[in-house]
């Protein structure tokens, strides 16, 4: 059993940063992959990024590439998705989630376990 716990959301204008967290508790995530997706308002969850626990293979949605950094901490269990150059279209709620290695992992389905999520809003 995994728990998931984002943080680190707010409002912030166009062009800044922030960085999210997910603090992950229960069993190891040695042989996980942790992934961020978004919902923007009134829009489809979409993929953000991904990264494989061990061996630190990262991956991202086209629309991030290279404004995302997705990173962990596995002393501390803990994922992080820094955010650069934010943009109005960037706006939505944020949630991290943990599949099992060797899962699609831009699918949301492959996922087993989920964050509450967190809402990133970046004012125009």
């Amino acid at each position: 059993q995994v728990q998931l716990v984002e943080s680190g959301g707010g409002l912030v204008e166009a062009g800044g940063s922030l960085t999210l967290s997910c603090a992950a508790s229960g069993r190891s995530l040695r042989r996980s992959i942790m992934g961020w997706f978004r919902q923007p308002p009134g829009k489809e969850r979409e993929f953000v990024a991904a990264i494989r626990w061990s061996g630190d293979i990262t991956s991202y949605g086209d629309p991030v590439k290279g404004r995302f950094t997705i990173s962990r901490d596995e002393a501390k269990n803990t994922g992080y998705l820094q955010m650069n150059k934010l943009k109005p279209e960037d706006t939505g709620v944020y949630y991290c989630a943990a599949a099992a290695v060797g899962s699609a992992y831009y699918a949301g389905s492959q996922y087993d376990y989920w964050g509450q999520g967190t809402q990133v809003t970046v004012s125009s």
